[in-house]
């Protein structure tokens, strides 16, 4: 049963008593750094006193606040700052459960999340949502859902599992969860002023809430003033200084992510660093972060420490991944800082740039100890519907895959998807393509592999074809995934057309996932029975798994870094520049249907 955290009003009372020293706080944390992110100052010999799970003094000396019955907590000059904030992220990237995920995130010192579940909305729609939302209330730390915006991300272009209506979003936003609208990816809608597009808004701008925006063009111009003008609040696809600036000039909050695979924070953050802009408004996340990286690298922990190493003042770089989130999403009044009221999310720590995480408290209990998670994460009993999504409709084959020639042709200039390193935008190429028996062949010394989507919702057995450049596979080869941004069909690439059908067949089989095949055997496998997007066990098993499928990968030939992200990013059609769908090949610079072949003359 979800029970709601008391409000700062309900427990008012006790939090008033126990500050004027009329009765005793549950924990007193003493002798310590308070890192007061409000007034950007450490205040040294500082005793923190908690109560009904928020903060009820904070001082000089809280020994007015300890009963015979309170804990006492020596901090012995360690740094107490507030629980971080994760201001946009989506939980299935992680390949997790909501619970799993906070199991892996806590010890990194994590207490607050804003999550976007669209990709289970594309799949399983409003009923997905609800599911996510509910696992996260369940849990021991902040996690927020925004209610997501956009599937189809791009209507016309793409057909998902389930479409999100703007009736689907008024009713969302009377949830207890829902903080605002997931990221409003169909900016051109925005910028067209279309009418379900604004009613969502609308909806989310009538409760009170924040609208997440998704600006990926890098066109400042008319079009760019026009989405804002729209009412996204946000915005994380800037890529440079220039776009961070254009959003904190226009009123959005720049949010800088460093995930996995995005690393968009050192371009950025010169904003502030070196053009002296107000640090207010530039706000941390990570996006997408696969469960290897929470295992082993952190989470915003992480990114803090990278914001501190790109020449960041850590006090700053704290305060972005902190109060600034808080203050953006209106709940600065409930978390974000270690001030009176607030939920008492806080973390000890013994040093402000390289961040060791020795102890997290959150909502006055702590959950994790020098890296060791110290609560349980509870879990949905996730039904039988959202096990299975994956539906082929029949057992394809080599024929399947195969791309056909304009007839008489023995070459042909095809159009290329081009993967770039660490970003999530494409480049759009063309490379002169062998055919073969009446077939356009990939190019291993050109770097060009067989791209397909796989319909998957609706069991139409429909192969979308093309072909992607930069993933450097070679020999005879197949990666398979049912995680395909947005619209979560299953995206296959390959060398070998026989093992693309056998990975294909093999997803199918065990109800979604990742396999990567060479030479007709299957190398890895990653299961991600829920709605083909997560796994339900522990994130070190799903970690070892996934380490082994980059393995695999790489044993392929694949050298790029986190290159399962720019796999699974090949069907987002809202990023530029060239993209597939299961319409076709997607031109996501003019948002249009293209024709594979370049016209011969």
């Amino acid at each position: 049963m979800i029970q709601a955290f008391a409000s700062w009003a309900e427990t008012a009372p006790r939090l008033v008593a126990v500050a004027a020293g009329r009765e005793p706080a549950d924990l007193v944390i003493r002798n310590g750094r308070w890192v007061n992110v409000h007034s950007r100052e450490v205040l040294e010999g500082s005793d923190i006193a908690i109560a009904a799970g928020r903060f009820a003094y904070c001082g000089s000396d809280a020994s007015h606040c300890i009963g015979e019955k309170t804990q006492v907590i020596d901090a012995d000059g360690l740094y107490l700052i507030p629980g971080l904030c994760d201001a946009h992220v989506h939980i299935e990237s992680g390949m997790l459960t909501p619970a799993e995920f906070a199991r892996a995130v806590i010890p990194h010192g994590t207490t607050s999340m804003f999550t976007d579940p669209h990709e289970i909305a594309n799949v399983l729609g409003l009923r997905g949502v609800r599911l996510m939302h509910d696992e996260a209330l369940l849990q021991p730390v902040n996690i927020f859902t925004q209610m997501p915006s956009c599937a189809p991300s791009a209507p016309g272009l793409e057909t998902t599992g389930y479409e999100i209506t703007p009736e689907n979003v008024a009713e969302a936003m009377t949830w207890p969860g829902i903080i605002g609208l997931g990221e409003m990816m169909n900016f051109p809608g925005v910028i067209n002023a279309d009418p379900r597009m604004l009613a969502e808004i609308a909806a989310t701008q009538n409760a009170g809430k924040t609208v997440g925006g998704h600006y990926a063009s890098p066109d400042l111009g008319p079009g760019f003033h026009a989405y804002v003008a729209g009412g996204p609040a946000d915005d994380h696809e800037g890529t440079q200084e220039s776009d961070a600036i254009a959003r904190i000039r226009q009123g959005m909050r720049a949010m800088l992510r460093l995930g996995s695979a995005w690393y968009d924070v050192e371009s950025q953050i010169t904003a502030v660093t070196e053009k002296g802009l107000d640090p207010r408004n530039m706000i941390l996340c990570t996006d997408d972060c696969h469960s290897g990286t929470l295992l082993h690298d952190g989470h915003m922990n992480r990114v803090v420490r990278h914001a501190i190493d790109c020449g960041c003042d850590p006090l700053v770089a704290l305060q972005m991944a902190t109060i600034n989130t808080a203050s953006h999403f209106g709940l600065e009044r409930e978390l974000g800082s270690i001030t009176p009221g607030r939920r008492a999310d806080v973390i000890l720590t013994s040093d402000l740039k390289t961040l060791p995480i020795q102890r997290v408290i959150a909502r006055g209990v702590t959950v994790a100890l020098d890296g060791k998670i110290q609560v349980e994460c509870p879990h949905l009993d996730w039904p039988a519907d959202a096990r299975a999504t994956v539906h082929l409709g029949k057992t394809l084959t080599a024929q399947d895959f195969a791309v056909a020639a304009p007839q008489g042709s023995n070459t042909v200039r095809a159009k290329v998807i081009g993967v770039v390193e660490n970003q999530a935008p494409t480049r759009a190429l063309t490379a002169e393509l062998q055919v073969s028996d009446g077939h356009v062949e990939p190019d291993e010394a050109q770097d060009v592999a067989h791209i397909a989507l796989v319909e998957r919702h609706r069991a139409t057995g429909d192969v979308t074809s093309g072909f992607v450049s930069g993933f450097g596979y070679k020999g005879r080869m197949a990666m398979a995934s049912t995680v395909a941004h947005d619209s979560h069909h299953m995206i296959v690439v390959g060398t070998s057309r026989t093992d693309m059908a056998l990975a294909t067949n093999r997803l199918g089989e065990v109800g979604g996932g990742v396999t990567v095949w060479r030479d007709g055997q299957e190398l890895a496998l990653v299961e991600l029975p829920i709605a083909g997007l997560m796994s339900d066990d522990h994130a070190p098993v799903v970690a070892a798994k996934a380490q082994a499928m980059v393995e695999a990968m790489q044993a392929c030939g694949c050298t790029l870094n986190n290159a399962y992200m720019q796999h699974s990013l090949l069907a987002l059609v809202v990023i530029p520049e060239l993209r597939i769908s299961d319409l076709g090949l997607v031109n996501v610079t003019k948002f249009e249907i293209t024709e594979l072949f370049e016209a011969t003359t």
